[in-house]
């Protein structure tokens, strides 16, 4: 077992599985919180010289699976939307895209999880935002919080990479990788359940 876990985490960690866990991280069924920061940092503090390589994969990642999260708040539609979230969620959700519009709620991409940002793709798909404000929008957002956290670790990461390979880290990981599957596990038959209904 650990030597899958040791090997998906390897994928992880290289620049194609940093944009395929961007794209994840924006769909509705992937839960790993923080998970794409976590890559952006480890990345950077290997290889300091393509910090900014690795803000641009992760924003190419995140707006890919933000598009395809959109596309299935358009398919969906408002009424199909309590298919994916609650009704309590869904209201202030709701309210929040009809008043602030694509560009203010593109910003909302900046705050890290446990914000709830996926819901307000999926509404405002659903709502009939305007793509072509939205994610240019969310792409700079995404692009300043993502390259900020690489630059970072690229200056700072010599003290960073020696904790890394410490038991601590291993654990660390291994925890967030079984929290991922697990999270991943219930949204996904959450979504099932909310589809059969």
């Amino acid at each position: 077992m650990r030597a899958f876990f040791d090997s998906l985490i390897g994928y992880f960690l290289t620049p194609g599985g940093l944009v395929l866990m961007a794209a994840l991280d924006s769909s509705l069924v992937f839960f790993l919180p923080l998970g794409v920061d976590l890559v952006v940092v480890v990345l950077s503090a290997r290889e300091p010289e393509f910090f900014w390589l690795y803000g641009l994969l992760a924003t190419m990642g995140s707006l890919l699976g933000a598009a395809l999260t959109f596309w299935v708040g358009r398919k969906a539609g408002e009424h199909g939307l309590s298919r994916f979230v609650s009704e309590r969620r869904l209201e202030r959700v709701r309210r929040q895209v009809d008043t602030r519009g694509a560009f203010a709620v593109a910003a909302l991409a900046i705050i890290p999880p446990p914000f709830p940002f996926k819901v307000f793709i999926l509404t405002g798909g659903a709502l009939g935002m305007d793509a072509w404000k939205f994610f240019p929008a969310m792409a700079a957002v995404r692009l300043g919080r993502f390259t900020l956290e690489a630059a970072l670790a690229a200056r700072y990461g010599e003290g960073l990479l020696s904790w890394m390979e410490s038991p601590v880290f291993t654990a660390i990981i291994g925890g967030l990788a079984v929290l991922a599957i697990a999270g991943t596990i219930v949204s996904a038959v959450v979504i099932a359940r909310k589809k059969k209904a």
